[in-house]
């Protein structure tokens, strides 16, 4: 019935299905079977934290780890202390059911109840394909706050049974929780070093590979748990480490036989874990207390929306990708109560807490609450409040290329600020990895191998596998690359052969890699036409700020024009008359602008054009003598040009006023621009001049 899947979770549906078997074994007068807790930790449990694990997005799970730790360990602490605090007030207020109820019971009530499941949020936010960085910070912190839970959980259990809790106790109760998550993780890293160096060895036994993986996964989950540290943080250090070296050894049957067995186990485990809690809850014994159990309710959503509140305003001031009020909305509504919590509180004693039916059926009301209303509305939530999906998209050469640029580049920007940030110590952990790790755990080859090389090898297999499967063997391109034919039809390799780090075939390969896939990023673009441009938001502001420049380049020009002397421009007669005659006063000549044009009429024929020559059209006053009365009125005086002697030139003779100083004066005023500047000890006008 797709219609009701596509609204309903499929954890929801199947909590119906155990709801439906266990009130049908309970028809026929059977006792219907209980989710015992150590089936649940010992065998449901493992199976979902390790496939979270092995393939948990490392890039986006590292950037963001801060922001995941402050919620999975101040969130968990605040949400248990909150809660356990007002429950306690709840019990003491709530008539003689409630009043015998400690602090200490209330406490431990809260640490169960506060925590997030992974089972429940994997369940419901892979179905809403939430973009990745929510999907990592909720999913995340569900998985880091086991270490938490657990710390709260058995130290709670453990002051039950005291007479007396000391300072002493509370300080080491403290410790012990960086005991019981760096014990967890570091059994996980110590197993997961040893998977990955045992399948340094079994070149020869391809069968038994995934077998390693599964076992030495196992064996870090039950050592933890032994010695009462956090599994789940074990289980996922364990395939944190060992992935990236056991897939450069094992086959690909063996990687795909890991990948799909993880799939398959873990999503069995989940709906059995989702079936029991439906039959359990028809089956188990319940104490219905309604003060106690709307209490628990109200105070959950009040205590999450509140610690995201404050700690997202928090981490806000540390973060450059803020998060907005709607990321801080799914984080709150996406904290989501599941199985762990019934089974922790399936765990309590009752000779210490007479209370636990009370306990459990406020844990599955919670439980109930939690993923049947906000499992099924934060898909259309999601959707009115237009929050980011996830986009399904291929890495490609192109993509890993310059994702490995921007790294080294902020690397180099924080070593010359001098700052030390994770980019820095990541880049530390790959020379180390690659120097001393590799060697040690990858065999042959592969150890040396450059990290583009290595991620071409995986995507040219997984094209082929799918040219394969699909049955589109002929369409492998005729310029199938050496190692894609070495990949697909493995030959072994003398033994004696040891290449250097990079060899020219290595370079070469590299060349014709970058060529190729850098070529095919074109065919990928959309082609488009003026009609289904879509408009760009940013276009009008572009238009003014380019608008704005070119008015402060003309005004700079302006400016240039005005603070430069201005060469000598030659006004026709008209208009040189036109001028005087407007203005006599302003045009009132220099004492030493002697060599002004001059205008020869011929007297014969004063109307041809051809008799006009230069000759002397001089402003009164120009001979140096006094201006006349009538010369005042008449402006301009038009003399009548002299013979000249044989023997000299009309234009090119000296006048009167043609001295070598008066001339270099005249080329200085009328200079259009700067010249070059003299060398030093040069004079500004040379002599001779």
């Amino acid at each position: 019935i797709p219609s009701v899947s596509s609204i309903v979770p499929e954890s929801c549906l199947l909590i119906v299905v155990g709801l439906l078997v266990g009130g049908l074994i309970k028809g026929v007068g059977e006792k219907p079977p209980i989710l015992k807790s150590d089936i649940f930790f010992l065998f449901l449990l493992p199976p979902i934290i390790l496939d979270a694990g092995y393939f948990l997005p490392l890039r986006p799970f590292t950037e963001n780890l801060g922001t995941i730790l402050i919620f999975a360990v101040v969130g968990t602490l605040w949400n248990a202390f909150f809660l356990g605090g007002l429950m306690y007030a709840v019990c003491q207020l709530g008539g003689p059911g409630l009043n015998h109820i400690g602090l200490l019971a209330n406490l431990l009530f809260g640490s169960i109840i506060s925590a997030v499941d992974p089972v429940a949020v994997l369940a419901v936010f892979e179905e809403i394909h939430i973009n990745e960085l929510l999907h990592i910070l909720v999913f995340g912190e569900s998985l880091l706050n086991d270490a938490v839970t657990v710390v709260l959980y058995h130290l709670f259990e453990e002051f039950a049974s005291f007479e007396q809790v000391t300072i002493l106790d509370i300080i080491l109760g403290f410790l012990s929780f960086f005991v019981v998550s760096l014990g967890g993780v570091l059994v996980g890293v110590i197993y997961g070093v040893i998977a990955a160096f045992t399948s340094r060895f079994t070149s020869h036994i391809r069968v038994i590979e995934p077998l390693f993986v599964f076992l030495y996964s196992y064996m870090a989950y039950l050592s933890a748990e032994l010695f009462h540290l956090s599994g789940i943080m074990a289980l996922i250090a364990a395939g944190v480490v060992m992935r990236p070296y056991v897939e450069a050894n094992i086959s690909h049957k063996s990687h795909t036989t890991i990948k799909y067995f993880l799939k398959m186990w873990s999503s069995v485990s989940e709906t059995l874990i989702f079936i029991f809690l439906g039959v359990s809850t028809v089956a188990g014994h319940h104490y219905w207390n309604w003060t106690f159990v709307i209490s628990t309710l109200f105070f959950c959503l009040i205590a999450r929306v509140l610690g995201v509140l404050v700690l997202t305003w928090f981490i806000n001031k540390f973060r450059i990708v803020k998060l907005t009020p709607k990321d801080q909305f799914i984080i709150a509504y996406g904290g989501l109560r599941g199985a762990i919590a019934f089974s922790l509180g399936y765990l309590l004693d009752y000779k210490h807490f007479g209370m636990r039916d009370m306990f459990l059926t406020a844990i599955i009301t919670v439980i109930f609450f939690t993923v049947f209303v906000q499992g099924m509305t934060i898909r259309p939530l999601v959707d009115l409040l237009a929050v980011k999906k996830k986009q399904e998209t291929k890495r490609s050469i192109n993509e890993e290329i310059h994702t490995q640029f921007l790294d080294h580049l902020l690397t180099g920007i924080e070593d010359i600020c001098g700052h030390y940030g994770h980019h820095h110590w990541k880049d530390k952990l790959n020379r180390f990895n690659k120097k001393y790790v590799k060697k040690c755990l990858i065999a042959g080859e592969r150890s040396k191998e450059p990290q583009l090389i290595a991620f071409y090898h995986k995507m040219e297999m997984k094209q082929a596998i799918e040219l394969v499967e699909s049955g589109g063997i002929g369409k492998i391109p005729s310029a199938v690359s050496t190692v894609s034919i070495q990949n697909i039809n493995p030959q072994t390799l003398p033994l004696e052969r040891v290449l250097p780090a990079l060899s020219k075939d290595k370079e070469e390969e590299i060349r014709k890699i970058l060529r190729t896939n850098l070529q095919k990023t074109r065919q990928r673009l959309r082609s488009y036409n003026r009609h289904t441009l879509v408009a760009d938001p940013y276009e009008e502001a572009w238009n003014q700020m380019l608008l704005r420049r070119q008015k402060a380049r003309q005004l700079e020009q302006k400016m240039n024009n005005y603070l430069t002397v201005p060469a000598h421009k030659v006004d026709s007669p008209t208009m040189s008359r036109a001028r005087i005659g407007s203005d006599p006063l302003a045009y009132e000549p220099k004492e030493d602008s002697e060599n002004l044009p001059i205008i020869t009429i011929d007297p014969a024929s004063p109307q041809s054009p051809e008799s006009v020559d230069l000759m002397s059209e001089e402003p009164k006053g120009c001979s140096g003598l006094p201006p006349s009365p009538e010369e005042d009125e008449e402006g301009l005086v038009m003399r009548v040009k002299e013979p000249s002697s044989p023997g000299t030139d009309d234009v090119f003779t000296p006048g009167n006023g043609d001295s070598p100083s008066n001339q270099r004066m005249l080329r200085c005023l009328s200079d259009p621009g700067p010249r070059p500047e003299p060398e030093e000890g040069e004079p500004f006008i040379p002599k001779g001049q």
